[in-house]
């Protein structure tokens, strides 16, 4: 059937080394998937070694699933590991011809004194300057070819989106996560995380609302070789305000030039990374270690799995 789900079992471990002792920790966590119109969770749970000392499980103010936890003993090691299983339906929209034009749009979302629509609303969260995405006239001159008069906004979205993808390198040594958008912008290099940003700004820098999703992304190994543990990683891209539409927002991925769909799992959804990341916290004491992070995406309903992977599976349960 065409609107069958494909079922995924998601691996993420984090694990830090931190070579001195943490006398004290707090964490937010990231790291639960986000129930949506397409998207099920059939199971979910995070594992923490060593056990903290507190923990509350909420929702932030986005609406995310988010964990919070805290440790008040020292410890030198600590690893996270997030196992769940995701069902997501295809969903990825058709006559984006059909969206509202851009300039209505933006017209409509400006102040006036007419009473305003609760989804727009809701929307304008997502229009300003955020801590990784700034408003700037050059980035709305970037953007500008792709959203002549009278375009519909998602088919200036896609331009836009494919006109980062054809003129930007992916490159995981050109930028960091603290790296700002402009600089992006001037190299044309970075990872899904700078494009994501980037395409963001371009369309606030137009009067546009556009959120930041972070999740996971599944990807394929060559023909004939097995799926790698752990190879996968962390993913992010880019959803579009678009009143009429189901849900009222339609994603895009400037990283590969597409529409997002059964193989794009939903974490969480901000302003930026900031609002997102994985793993977010402070500690005291430490060596400043880096975490190792490590992401496996199992598609569960393929025909044969690779014997190894049907280990884990089969463990996380």
């Amino acid at each position: 059937m065409a609107d069958s789900p494909v079922r995924y079992h998601v691996l993420h471990e984090t694990s830090y080394d931190y070579g001195s002792p943490v006398s004290l920790s707090q964490q937010q966590l990231h790291l639960s998937p986000r129930i949506l119109d397409w998207q099920q969770i059939e199971e979910q749970r995070i594992e923490i070694d060593p056990p903290p000392n507190w923990r509350r499980d909420g929702q932030d103010a986005f609406g995310n699933p988010v964990s919070w936890i805290a440790f008040h003993a020292p410890h030198e090691n600590l690893c996270i590991r997030s196992s769940m299983r995701v069902a997501v339906t295809p969903h990825r929209p058709e006559a984006l011809e059909q969206s509202v034009e851009w300039e209505i749009l933006r017209d409509r979302l400006a102040y006036d004194a007419t009473e305003p629509d609760p989804d727009d609303i809701a929307a304008t969260r997502f229009l300003f300057e955020s801590a990784h995405v700034r408003i700037k006239h050059e980035l709305a001159e970037y953007a500008a070819d792709c959203f002549a008069p009278e375009t519909p906004v998602l088919v200036g979205a896609e331009a836009l989106m494919a006109k980062i993808f054809r003129e930007f390198k992916f490159d995981p040594e050109a930028t960091t996560v603290s790296t700002p958008v402009m600089e992006v912008l001037e190299k044309k290099r970075g990872v899904c995380q700078d494009f994501a940003h980037l395409m963001i700004a371009c369309l606030r820098a137009l009067g546009l609302p556009a959120r930041y999703v972070s999740g996971y992304l599944l990807t394929r190994p060559p023909p004939g070789k097995p799926r790698l543990i752990g190879a996968d990683a962390s993913h992010a891209w880019v959803s579009v305000y678009a009143p009429g539409f189901p849900g009222n927002w339609v994603d895009f991925d400037p990283t590969n030039n597409l529409l997002p769909d059964t193989e794009h799992i939903t974490i969480a959804i901000g302003r930026d990374f900031g609002d997102i990341s994985p793993l977010r916290g402070i500690i005291l004491g430490g060596g400043g270690a880096e975490p190792e992070v490590a992401v496996t995406v199992i598609p569960l309903d393929e025909e044969a799995l690779p014997d190894n992977l049907a280990e884990i599976v089969k463990e996380a349960e």
